[in-house]
Formats: C-alpha cells, structure tokens, sequence
C-alpha cells in the first residue's frame, strides 16, 4: 500500500474540516445540489471525452495510486546476473526451471523466448512493444484524472452561475436567497476540492508510478537480451547497473 498517497489525502481533508470547524459547524458546507451538479457533470463529461471501455479501465490503473508493491531493482539485477552466470555455463535451458519459478510475468516471458532460441533482437522487439502498450494503458489513465481535473472547477462554476441566477430571480423573496447563495458558493468549492485534493494528484502519482514501472521493465529488457546474447555476468552487471544511482550498486561478485 502507497502509504504517501492515504496520507497525503487524509491529511489535506483533514485540515480542511479543521479550518471549517474553526469558523462554523460543518453543516453549512453541505449542499446536496451542488454535489450533483459537480460530481455528476464531471462524470458525465468525462463519458462524453471518452469512451465508456477507457473510462472502466481507469479503475484498474487508479489503484496503482493506492496499492502499489515497490520494486526492488537491487534484487532483479542480482536476479539476472544470477540467470547470465547459468546461462554462461551451462547453457540457457537450465532456465527453464528458474523460470517456472518466476514470480515476474513479464521476466518470465523474455527468458521463456531466449530458452526457445528466438534472437536477441526480435526478443527486444517483442518486449519494447508491450511495453508501449503498457505506457499508453497507464497514459490513458492518468489523461482521464486530468481531465476530470479540469472538467470539476468548470462545473464548480456552472453551479455558481445557477445559484446566482436563482438568486437574481428571487431577490423578492428573501428567504430563497440563502439556498441559491448556497449552490454559488458551494459548487465552487467542491470543484476546486475535488480538482486540486483528488483527481489532479492522483494522475501526478500515476504519472510517476508509470514511469518508474517503465525503468524496471527497460532494465529487464536489457538483463534478458544479455542472456539471450551469451554476455559475461560482470558485464550484464555493469550494463544494469546504469539505470542506478551511484550509492545504489552493489556488486554481486563483492566479497
């Protein structure tokens, strides 16, 4: 669990309330129109800009903001290092049994190619273009969180248009101006809430998931086609240890 991203949403929610409850009772923040005039026109735009299919696998790639397992690149290099030295000396089909056990589906597939014998090069070809889907798949979802980003405030601010013209329409009646004011005001608010404390951050942190996902999936790439490829271990190690910060590398083959 992404603990950065639970707190960092408890933690602007509660402030919030806090600030509110300083300067009134929280009663006076709910509004049940205004709730369904942003909360409902953001959604339905959204469905608008994209099709219902991308909309629904939005919520696949979302939890990857919540639950998301780390990688440890420290033990995949070693992981492949490990896989070159085997390969190197007893050849490539003594994998199988590594790769079975493989809990890396992706690792899996790129050694179950080089034990199959198919080129380095195709090998490469094949990943990268998985990869691509699986960039475009994570782009998709954070395009869509973006978007809804942008479509809240406007709604935020159709809502305030309504109140004010409920208001204007009423000013005989003082006892509708309060509600219409209500709607105004509040409409607004929960746009730029739920902008700017939810959809927005969430598709930076998706952003940023996705690319350190992509890193991982290129240093695999590399590690497998060196396999494929015959490559000393040490150079293997030294070929992935380049998608390393310096105070990160540890060699393998240190006593």
């Amino acid at each position: 669990m992404d603990l950065a991203t639970i707190l960092g949403i408890i933690t602007a929610f509660s402030l919030i309330v806090i600030a509110i409850s300083t300067g009134g009772g929280l009663t006076l923040f709910i509004n049940i129109p205004s709730v369904l005039i942003v909360v409902g026109g953001t959604l339905g735009a959204t469905l608008i800009n994209y099709p219902l299919g991308r909309v629904l696998q939005t919520v696949g790639v979302v939890k990857n903001a919540f639950l998301y397992k780390t990688f440890d690149t420290g033990e995949l290099i070693a992981l492949l290092v490990d896989f070159a030295g085997k390969a190197r000396r007893d050849g490539l089909l003594v994998l199988q049994s590594a790769v079975e056990d493989a809990k890396d589906p992706f690792l899996n597939k790129g050694i179950q190619m080089a034990i199959d014998g198919i080129e380095p090069q195709f090998i490469e070809k094949i990943l990268n273009t998985e990869t691509e889907f699986i960039e475009e798949r994570h782009r998709i979802g954070a395009e869509i969180f973006i978007t809804m980003g942008t479509f809240a405030p406007a709604f935020g601010l159709i809502g305030t248009l309504i109140g004010l013209v409920q208001m204007l329409q009423s000013m005989d009646d003082p006892s509708t101006i309060g509600p219409s004011m209500a709607v105004a005001l509040l409409t607004t608010f929960y746009g730029a809430v739920m902008a700017n404390v939810i959809l927005m951050p969430i598709a930076g942190k998706l952003k940023t998931r996705s690319k350190e996902e992509l890193i991982v999936k290129e240093l695999t790439i590399e590690g497998i086609i060196s396999i494929a490829g015959g490559d000393n271990p040490r150079i293997v190690e030294q070929k992935l240890h380049s998608f390393l910060a310096p105070r990160l590398r540890k060699s393998s083959f240190e006593k």
